[in-house]
């Protein structure tokens, strides 16, 4: 399984993106680490990234985005509508796939120790990774924002980190470092330039004033924008959707005589949270599949993985587990495989023969054989798995007890049906194989010149599926009791044996 952790980082810069790509190249330098988005607002002069990967090389991508972040970004100077404590204001570790929030926890420990050290630059410990109550919520961290923080924390015990020393780095302040469920900042703009009543509609709705469960909130002054803004974060988009916190603003406005302008969300958004709430009815300004969390993951897996794969490195999984030491898979499901691949390069040429115009008197022929080579190849295929398993139910069968006169008996009846099954998995490789290799004699007589070989090559593929597979019939036939059955077998074996050009049957007593 994929250990996928996702991690957000929030940096206070949002208005040179010379900064923020710099910072943003520390991260992708790491293997393993998928940058899935990148926003940054003037206003808020704040920037988001979201990244993604194996636990370890996030974690190292976080920790190397502090220090550049440190280098470019100095709060003595740095001003904007977020509150802020930190040059990188908070880094939240949030679980994907594979791990858990305990997981997130030690990584956000990790990450904070290792801030520390590098770049001395002390931490705070939120969210589920908080060591103490009142620092769950990151509000009650950020109170007073860097230049409040900066004082108080050389005065007041309370206030002292959680890593580092009781004072903040002279200018890239303090970072908080957490783990939490995944958040979606998400922001309603209101058709006002009134900031106090964006404040006073945030108060209304954010859960610590007795709103909305896990809605974090607050007014915002967007001056590019000549609007007010209520920003929110949703810390559990299952609890208190999209839509609902929309339609609460909504009627919040209402009873300011407020419209609203427009929505929108910030970052990336789980697939589950569009499945709640319709598109349309949020009025997104600008939104694009490509904020989908998943979406964005999936195409950056894919991109990493351009590079097809070599055929060698296709094979090589079934030639190793074949190379194992377990009974199962043998020499069935090699057989079974010889001639698969026969009946696939018979599709092949048939196919490629149809393409050429100078095989139309041909055509139906062509035709036919390609979807029989297709249904052969398929079924062989099937048979891989098939025989392996026949013949495990026949090590089971042999495990089974055989202490008293019903249990001996009760474990012979098991051991006759599982080697009627190991006999009849192989047999009917051996007529599927037989066919294919006279149908490739066939192709072999109208195919063109340039692939007489691969068809040859397929016939002898078949060939040797046939024989591989009677070898197993023979093999088996001996402990099945059945006389009627085993002269059947027997007859059928040597018939598919004589059709196989230079073939004999196995010796079967």
């Amino acid at each position: 399984m994929n250990r996928i952790v996702e991690s957000v980082p929030n940096f206070s810069e949002g208005r040179d993106a010379s900064k923020i790509d710099a910072i943003v190249a520390v991260m992708r330098d790491v293997p393993g680490v998928y940058i899935l988005g990148q926003e940054s607002d003037a206003d808020h002069n704040r920037s988001v990234v979201t990244l993604a990967g194996q636990p370890d090389a996030v974690c190292e991508a976080a920790i190397r985005a502090v220090g550049k972040a440190a280098q470019l970004i100095d709060l003595t100077r740095q001003t904007g509508a977020h509150p802020r404590i930190g040059a990188t204001d908070v880094v939240p570790f949030i679980p994907m796939e594979g791990v858990t929030i305990d997981d997130c926890v030690v990584l956000a420990k990790n990450a904070a120790r290792e801030i520390w050290d590098r770049f001395r630059i002390p931490v705070y410990l939120y969210e589920s990774a908080a060591q103490r109550p009142e620092r769950v919520n990151l509000e009650n961290i950020r109170r007073g924002q860097f230049e409040g923080l900066r004082e108080e924390v050389l005065r007041n015990p309370d206030r002292a980190p959680d890593v580092g020393e009781a004072r903040l780095h002279a200018t890239a302040g303090a970072t908080v470092v957490g783990a939490r469920k995944f958040l979606i900042a998400y922001n309603v703009d209101l058709a006002t330039s009134d900031i106090s009543i964006a404040k006073a509609i945030a108060k209304k709705i954010r859960f610590s004033s007795g709103g909305l469960p896990c809605v974090k909130a607050m007014g915002v002054d967007l001056r590019a924008r000549n609007a007010a803004q209520v920003s929110m974060n949703l810390t559990d988009f299952e609890q208190t959707p999209i839509h609902r916190a929309y339609e609460e603003v909504i009627r919040e406005a209402q009873t300011h005589g407020v419209g609203i302008a427009g929505s929108e969300i910030v970052g990336l958004v789980p697939r589950r949270a569009l499945e709640m709430t319709a598109e349309h009815y949020l009025k997104l300004i600008q939104f694009s599949p490509e904020q989908v969390l998943e979406n964005r993951l999936e195409e950056a897996l894919a991109a990493a993985s351009e590079t097809p794969p070599t055929l060698a490195a296709l094979a090589e999984p079934f030639i190793s587990v074949v190379a194992q030491p377990t009974p199962a898979p043998g020499g069935g499901s090699v057989a079974a495989m010889a001639g698969a691949l026969g009946a696939s390069l018979g599709q092949m040429v048939a196919g490629l023969s149809r393409k050429k115009k100078s095989f139309d008197q041909h055509a139906d022929f062509l035709a036919k054989a390609s979807a029989e080579f297709q249904a052969a190849s398929a079924a062989l295929s099937a048979a891989i798995d098939r025989d392996a398993r026949s013949y495990e139910a026949v090590m089971a069968a042999m495990k089974l007890p055989r202490g008293t006169p019903d249990e001996a008996r009760l474990r012979q009846v098991a051991l006759q049906e599982a080697f009627t099954k190991a006999t009849e998995v192989p047999l009917e490789v051996a007529r599927q194989s037989v066919a294919i290799y006279e149908r490739l004699g066939e192709l072999e007589k109208i195919c063109p010149r340039s692939m007489v070989s691969d068809v040859r090559v397929g016939r002898m593929m078949a060939a040797t599926s046939a024989r591989g597979a009677l070898e197993n019939v023979a093999t088996n036939l001996e402990s099945v009791t059945d006389a009627n059955l085993k002269t059947r077998i027997q007859s059928e074996s040597r018939s598919l044996a004589s059709r196989i050009s230079g073939g004999s049957a196995p010796a079967n007593g």
